[in-house]
Protein backbone atom coordinates (compact mmCIF):
# COMPACT_ATOMS: atom_id res chain seq x y z
CA UNK A 1 0.00 0.00 0.00
CA UNK A 2 1.38 3.31 -1.01
CA UNK A 3 0.58 6.80 1.17
CA UNK A 4 -1.38 9.00 -0.90
CA UNK A 5 0.03 12.82 -1.52
CA UNK A 6 -2.74 15.38 -1.17
CA UNK A 7 -2.35 18.32 -2.45
CA UNK A 8 -3.09 21.09 -0.07
CA UNK A 9 -3.63 24.10 -2.73
CA UNK A 10 -6.96 23.22 -4.00
CA UNK A 11 -7.82 23.91 -0.19
CA UNK A 12 -6.27 27.05 0.72
CA UNK A 13 -7.38 28.88 -2.88
CA UNK A 14 -11.06 27.59 -1.36
CA UNK A 15 -10.10 28.79 2.05
CA UNK A 16 -8.66 32.24 1.11
CA UNK A 17 -11.84 32.92 -1.39
CA UNK A 18 -14.87 31.09 1.24
CA UNK A 19 -14.76 29.69 4.29
CA UNK A 20 -18.89 28.69 5.00
CA UNK A 21 -19.21 25.22 5.60
CA UNK A 22 -22.68 24.93 3.20
CA UNK A 23 -20.07 25.91 0.07
CA UNK A 24 -17.67 23.45 0.93
CA UNK A 25 -20.44 20.72 1.35
CA UNK A 26 -21.26 22.06 -2.05
CA UNK A 27 -18.09 21.92 -3.67
CA UNK A 28 -18.04 17.76 -4.09
CA UNK A 29 -14.67 17.84 -5.20
CA UNK A 30 -13.40 19.43 -2.31
CA UNK A 31 -15.08 17.10 -0.02
CA UNK A 32 -14.34 13.93 -1.58
CA UNK A 33 -10.56 15.34 -1.02
CA UNK A 34 -11.63 15.98 2.55
CA UNK A 35 -12.47 12.38 3.10
CA UNK A 36 -9.36 11.21 1.55
CA UNK A 37 -7.55 12.96 4.42
CA UNK A 38 -9.56 11.65 6.86
CA UNK A 39 -9.34 8.19 5.59
CA UNK A 40 -6.21 7.68 5.01
CA UNK A 41 -5.16 9.25 8.30
CA UNK A 42 -7.63 6.40 9.85
CA UNK A 43 -6.01 3.60 7.70
CA UNK A 44 -2.17 4.19 7.47
CA UNK A 45 -1.99 6.78 10.48
CA UNK A 46 0.34 8.87 8.18
CA UNK A 47 -0.41 11.25 5.44
CA UNK A 48 2.04 12.44 2.56
CA UNK A 49 0.93 16.34 1.73
CA UNK A 50 2.41 18.85 -0.68
CA UNK A 51 1.95 22.55 0.46
CA UNK A 52 2.90 25.35 -1.71
CA UNK A 53 3.97 26.93 0.93
CA UNK A 54 6.88 25.28 2.28
CA UNK A 55 8.87 24.58 -0.15
CA UNK A 56 12.05 21.95 -0.90
CA UNK A 57 14.25 24.53 -0.27
CA UNK A 58 12.87 25.95 2.89
CA UNK A 59 13.56 22.57 4.35
CA UNK A 60 16.83 22.27 2.91
CA UNK A 61 17.92 25.77 4.69
CA UNK A 62 16.67 24.41 7.27
CA UNK A 63 18.43 20.96 7.38
CA UNK A 64 21.59 23.11 6.61
CA UNK A 65 21.57 24.60 9.60
CA UNK A 66 20.79 21.61 12.30
CA UNK A 67 23.88 19.53 10.07
CA UNK A 68 26.18 22.58 11.57
CA UNK A 69 24.33 22.95 15.39
CA UNK A 70 24.47 18.95 15.64
CA UNK A 71 28.22 19.03 14.04
CA UNK A 72 29.23 21.15 16.93
CA UNK A 73 31.14 19.38 20.23
CA UNK A 74 28.92 17.93 22.40
CA UNK A 75 30.28 20.34 25.39
CA UNK A 76 29.02 22.97 23.33
CA UNK A 77 25.53 21.39 22.31
CA UNK A 78 25.13 20.52 26.20
CA UNK A 79 24.74 24.28 26.84
CA UNK A 80 21.50 24.25 25.72
CA UNK A 81 20.25 21.32 28.05
CA UNK A 82 16.97 21.92 30.50
CA UNK A 83 16.78 19.03 32.29
CA UNK A 84 14.39 21.00 34.98
CA UNK A 85 11.97 22.21 32.03
CA UNK A 86 11.21 18.20 31.37
CA UNK A 87 13.56 18.99 28.15
CA UNK A 88 10.45 20.24 26.28
CA UNK A 89 13.08 23.55 25.22
CA UNK A 90 16.69 23.34 24.23
CA UNK A 91 18.56 20.14 23.56
CA UNK A 92 18.28 16.59 24.55
CA UNK A 93 21.31 15.07 24.32
CA UNK A 94 21.54 11.56 23.09
CA UNK A 95 21.10 8.49 25.73
CA UNK A 96 17.86 9.84 27.72
CA UNK A 97 14.96 9.70 25.54
CA UNK A 98 13.63 5.94 25.94
CA UNK A 99 11.51 4.46 23.75
CA UNK A 100 8.44 3.17 25.08
CA UNK A 101 9.20 -0.09 23.41
CA UNK A 102 11.79 -0.91 26.34
CA UNK A 103 9.51 -0.02 29.39
CA UNK A 104 5.89 -0.94 27.89
CA UNK A 105 5.24 -4.60 29.20
CA UNK A 106 1.64 -4.60 27.10
CA UNK A 107 3.74 -2.88 24.04
CA UNK A 108 6.16 -5.63 24.71
CA UNK A 109 3.73 -8.13 24.73
CA UNK A 110 2.26 -6.95 21.46
CA UNK A 111 5.69 -6.78 19.77
CA UNK A 112 6.46 -10.42 20.04
CA UNK A 113 2.75 -11.70 18.84
CA UNK A 114 3.51 -9.78 15.47
CA UNK A 115 4.71 -11.85 12.58
CA UNK A 116 8.63 -11.87 12.06
CA UNK A 117 8.81 -9.48 8.83
CA UNK A 118 6.53 -7.22 10.99
CA UNK A 119 8.15 -6.47 14.30
CA UNK A 120 10.01 -3.67 14.85
CA UNK A 121 14.13 -3.21 15.64
CA UNK A 122 14.79 -4.10 19.03
CA UNK A 123 16.82 -0.99 21.01
CA UNK A 124 19.79 -1.89 23.23
CA UNK A 125 18.27 0.92 25.08
CA UNK A 126 18.06 4.74 25.22
CA UNK A 127 17.94 5.83 21.95
CA UNK A 128 21.41 7.21 20.55
CA UNK A 129 19.95 10.58 18.68
CA UNK A 130 20.05 14.23 19.93
CA UNK A 131 16.94 16.53 19.58
CA UNK A 132 15.97 20.60 19.76
CA UNK A 133 12.96 21.47 20.93
CA UNK A 134 11.80 24.75 19.71
CA UNK A 135 8.67 26.50 20.78
CA UNK A 136 6.58 28.04 17.77
CA UNK A 137 3.70 30.22 18.25
CA UNK A 138 1.91 32.28 20.95
CA UNK A 139 2.03 30.84 24.20
CA UNK A 140 -1.27 31.22 27.12
CA UNK A 141 -0.31 34.75 29.37
CA UNK A 142 -1.92 32.00 32.03
CA UNK A 143 -0.90 28.37 32.17
CA UNK A 144 -1.00 25.65 34.84
CA UNK A 145 1.93 23.69 32.50
CA UNK A 146 4.52 26.38 32.53
CA UNK A 147 7.28 24.40 31.94
CA UNK A 148 5.28 23.09 28.96
CA UNK A 149 5.38 26.36 27.78
CA UNK A 150 9.06 27.90 28.64
CA UNK A 151 10.75 30.25 26.92
CA UNK A 152 13.21 29.27 24.49
CA UNK A 153 16.51 28.43 24.08
CA UNK A 154 19.04 29.95 21.61
CA UNK A 155 22.78 28.35 20.86
CA UNK A 156 25.65 31.62 20.80
CA UNK A 157 26.97 31.31 17.19
CA UNK A 158 24.10 30.92 15.35
CA UNK A 159 22.93 34.61 14.32
CA UNK A 160 19.76 33.20 12.17
CA UNK A 161 18.99 30.70 14.70
CA UNK A 162 15.65 32.40 15.50
CA UNK A 163 14.66 33.55 12.65
CA UNK A 164 15.03 30.00 10.55
CA UNK A 165 13.43 28.29 13.71
CA UNK A 166 10.61 30.79 13.55
CA UNK A 167 10.41 30.27 9.52
CA UNK A 168 10.25 26.63 9.48
CA UNK A 169 8.25 26.33 12.60
CA UNK A 170 5.28 28.37 11.44
CA UNK A 171 5.24 26.82 7.85
CA UNK A 172 4.94 23.65 9.25
CA UNK A 173 2.53 24.44 12.05
CA UNK A 174 0.42 26.29 8.96
CA UNK A 175 -0.06 22.83 7.22
CA UNK A 176 -1.08 20.81 9.75
CA UNK A 177 -3.52 23.28 10.84
CA UNK A 178 -4.94 22.62 6.97
CA UNK A 179 -4.96 19.20 7.51
CA UNK A 180 -6.59 19.70 10.68
CA UNK A 181 -9.38 21.22 9.17
CA UNK A 182 -9.60 18.88 5.93
CA UNK A 183 -9.53 16.15 8.40
CA UNK A 184 -12.27 17.37 10.56
CA UNK A 185 -14.86 17.75 7.18
CA UNK A 186 -13.82 14.65 6.49
CA UNK A 187 -14.83 12.72 9.68
CA UNK A 188 -17.72 15.22 9.71
CA UNK A 189 -16.88 17.14 12.83
CA UNK A 190 -17.27 21.47 12.64
CA UNK A 191 -13.91 22.36 10.31
CA UNK A 192 -12.72 24.04 13.48
CA UNK A 193 -13.11 21.33 15.82
CA UNK A 194 -9.30 20.62 15.89
CA UNK A 195 -7.82 23.84 15.21
CA UNK A 196 -9.64 25.40 17.74
CA UNK A 197 -7.87 23.42 20.46
CA UNK A 198 -4.75 24.07 18.86
CA UNK A 199 -4.98 27.53 19.55
CA UNK A 200 -1.87 28.55 21.61
CA UNK A 201 -0.79 25.09 21.96
CA UNK A 202 2.43 24.16 22.75
CA UNK A 203 3.87 23.26 19.43
CA UNK A 204 7.74 22.06 19.55
CA UNK A 205 10.10 22.43 16.35
CA UNK A 206 11.76 19.14 17.48
CA UNK A 207 14.63 18.28 14.66
CA UNK A 208 16.74 15.47 15.87
CA UNK A 209 20.30 14.40 14.46
CA UNK A 210 21.59 11.23 14.88
CA UNK A 211 25.64 10.76 14.04
CA UNK A 212 26.03 8.48 11.09
CA UNK A 213 29.72 8.42 11.40
CA UNK A 214 29.44 7.02 14.94
CA UNK A 215 26.35 4.94 14.53
CA UNK A 216 25.74 4.24 11.73
CA UNK A 217 25.88 0.48 11.10
CA UNK A 218 22.55 -1.58 9.95
CA UNK A 219 20.35 -1.43 12.55
CA UNK A 220 21.31 0.68 14.80
CA UNK A 221 18.14 2.01 16.22
CA UNK A 222 17.89 6.06 16.66
CA UNK A 223 14.04 5.92 17.80
CA UNK A 224 12.85 2.80 18.78
CA UNK A 225 9.51 1.49 18.20
CA UNK A 226 7.23 4.33 19.68
CA UNK A 227 4.00 6.74 19.34
CA UNK A 228 3.98 10.40 19.07
CA UNK A 229 2.17 12.07 22.76
CA UNK A 230 0.46 14.62 20.77
CA UNK A 231 -1.76 15.80 17.86
CA UNK A 232 -0.50 15.49 14.59
CA UNK A 233 3.30 15.16 13.90
CA UNK A 234 4.77 16.65 10.64
CA UNK A 235 8.22 16.01 8.62
CA UNK A 236 10.05 17.37 6.35
CA UNK A 237 12.33 15.13 3.93
CA UNK A 238 15.47 14.22 5.24
CA UNK A 239 18.38 13.43 3.48
CA UNK A 240 18.76 10.02 4.87
CA UNK A 241 16.49 7.15 4.97
CA UNK A 242 15.21 5.43 8.06
CA UNK A 243 11.82 5.89 8.64
CA UNK A 244 9.29 2.99 8.96
CA UNK A 245 5.68 2.95 10.25
CA UNK A 246 2.98 0.25 10.76
CA UNK A 247 -0.13 0.51 8.75
CA UNK A 248 -3.58 0.22 11.33
CA UNK A 249 -3.45 -3.32 9.75
CA UNK A 250 0.29 -4.63 11.73
CA UNK A 251 1.80 -3.92 7.90
CA UNK A 252 5.65 -2.80 8.47
CA UNK A 253 6.03 -0.18 5.96
CA UNK A 254 9.51 2.21 5.12
CA UNK A 255 8.46 5.65 3.93
CA UNK A 256 9.59 7.28 0.94
CA UNK A 257 8.80 11.28 1.08
CA UNK A 258 8.94 12.67 -2.23
CA UNK A 259 10.96 15.64 -3.31
CA UNK A 260 8.69 18.40 -1.83
CA UNK A 261 5.95 16.66 -0.04
CA UNK A 262 5.89 16.78 3.85
CA UNK A 263 4.79 13.47 6.31
CA UNK A 264 2.19 13.72 8.67
CA UNK A 265 1.70 11.18 11.23
CA UNK A 266 -1.17 10.91 13.70
CA UNK A 267 -0.73 11.27 17.30
CA UNK A 268 -1.75 10.22 21.04
CA UNK A 269 -4.10 13.56 20.86
CA UNK A 270 -6.13 13.08 17.77
CA UNK A 271 -6.59 9.27 19.13
CA UNK A 272 -8.62 10.72 22.26
CA UNK A 273 -10.23 13.45 20.28
CA UNK A 274 -11.46 10.66 17.89
CA UNK A 275 -12.40 8.19 20.42
CA UNK A 276 -9.66 5.50 18.94
CA UNK A 277 -11.09 6.01 15.00
CA UNK A 278 -7.82 7.46 14.34
CA UNK A 279 -5.02 5.89 16.21
CA UNK A 280 -1.66 7.15 17.11
CA UNK A 281 0.84 5.71 14.46
CA UNK A 282 3.39 3.87 15.43
CA UNK A 283 7.21 4.18 13.85
CA UNK A 284 10.32 4.02 14.51
CA UNK A 285 13.85 5.21 12.46
CA UNK A 286 16.54 2.59 11.86
CA UNK A 287 20.04 2.35 9.96
CA UNK A 288 18.79 0.32 6.84
CA UNK A 289 20.51 -0.62 3.55
CA UNK A 290 18.91 2.20 2.02
CA UNK A 291 20.25 4.87 4.57
CA UNK A 292 24.11 3.15 3.93
CA UNK A 293 23.33 3.97 0.45
CA UNK A 294 22.77 7.54 1.27
CA UNK A 295 25.58 7.63 3.29
CA UNK A 296 28.20 6.41 0.48
CA UNK A 297 27.00 9.86 -1.65
CA UNK A 298 27.13 11.77 1.00
CA UNK A 299 30.43 10.63 1.93
CA UNK A 300 31.54 11.44 -1.88
CA UNK A 301 30.31 14.65 -2.06
CA UNK A 302 31.72 15.50 1.00
CA UNK A 303 28.46 16.25 2.69
CA UNK A 304 27.43 16.06 6.61
CA UNK A 305 26.61 12.87 8.10
CA UNK A 306 24.22 13.44 10.42
CA UNK A 307 20.82 12.76 10.36
CA UNK A 308 18.25 15.28 10.53
CA UNK A 309 14.91 14.87 10.92
CA UNK A 310 12.69 18.33 10.57
CA UNK A 311 10.16 17.26 13.15
CA UNK A 312 7.41 19.27 14.01
CA UNK A 313 4.81 18.19 17.19
CA UNK A 314 1.81 19.75 16.53
CA UNK A 315 -0.30 20.12 20.02
CA UNK A 316 -3.19 21.03 21.72
CA UNK A 317 -3.51 23.46 23.99
CA UNK A 318 -2.25 22.77 27.44
CA UNK A 319 -5.40 23.71 29.65
CA UNK A 320 -7.76 22.30 26.72
CA UNK A 321 -9.93 19.16 27.47
CA UNK A 322 -9.30 16.00 25.82
CA UNK A 323 -12.45 14.24 25.08
CA UNK A 324 -13.92 12.59 21.75
CA UNK A 325 -15.22 15.43 19.57
CA UNK A 326 -18.91 15.30 18.20
CA UNK A 327 -20.09 12.41 17.60
CA UNK A 328 -17.51 10.64 18.48
CA UNK A 329 -18.33 10.94 22.12
CA UNK A 330 -21.41 7.99 21.16
CA UNK A 331 -19.10 5.81 20.20
CA UNK A 332 -18.68 2.11 21.93
CA UNK A 333 -15.04 3.35 22.74
CA UNK A 334 -15.25 6.28 24.43
CA UNK A 335 -15.23 5.40 27.36
CA UNK A 336 -11.61 4.23 26.91
CA UNK A 337 -10.64 7.61 26.26
CA UNK A 338 -12.11 9.99 29.09
CA UNK A 339 -11.89 13.52 29.55
CA UNK A 340 -8.25 15.25 30.49
CA UNK A 341 -6.29 18.61 30.76
CA UNK A 342 -4.01 18.26 27.49
CA UNK A 343 -1.14 19.27 29.79
CA UNK A 344 -1.81 16.62 32.31
CA UNK A 345 -1.97 14.12 29.60
CA UNK A 346 1.56 15.23 28.47
CA UNK A 347 3.12 15.24 31.54
CA UNK A 348 2.02 11.66 31.82
CA UNK A 349 3.54 10.37 28.83
CA UNK A 350 6.80 12.34 29.39
CA UNK A 351 6.97 10.32 32.57
CA UNK A 352 6.86 7.12 30.90
CA UNK A 353 10.05 8.09 28.23
CA UNK A 354 11.93 9.26 30.80
CA UNK A 355 12.00 13.16 30.07
CA UNK A 356 9.57 14.19 33.41
CA UNK A 357 12.03 12.83 35.50
CA UNK A 358 14.29 15.79 36.48
CA UNK A 359 12.46 17.54 39.11
CA UNK A 360 14.33 15.17 41.58
CA UNK A 361 17.91 16.15 39.59
CA UNK A 362 16.56 19.81 41.20
CA UNK A 363 16.23 18.70 44.62
CA UNK A 364 20.00 16.93 44.78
Amino acid sequence: MQIPVIDLAPYLEFSSNCSSAAELEAHSDLKSLCLEVSRTLKETGALLVKDPRCSAEDNDRFLDMMEKYFEMPDDFKRQQERPQLHYQVGVTPEGVEVPRSLVDGEMQEKLRSMPIESQPSRPAGPDPKWRYMWRVGPRPSSTRFKELNSEPVIPEGFPVWKDSMDSWGYKMVSAIEVVAEMAAVGFGLQKDAFTSLMNQGPHLLAPTGSNLKRHGQIGTVFAGYHYDLNFLTIHGRSRFPGLNIWLRNGQKMEVKVPVGCLLIQTGKQIEWLTAGECIAGMHEVAVTDRTIEAMKVASEKNRSLWRVSSTLFGHIASDAILKPLGHFAESPLACNYPPMCAGEFVELELAVINLKGSKEDDAS
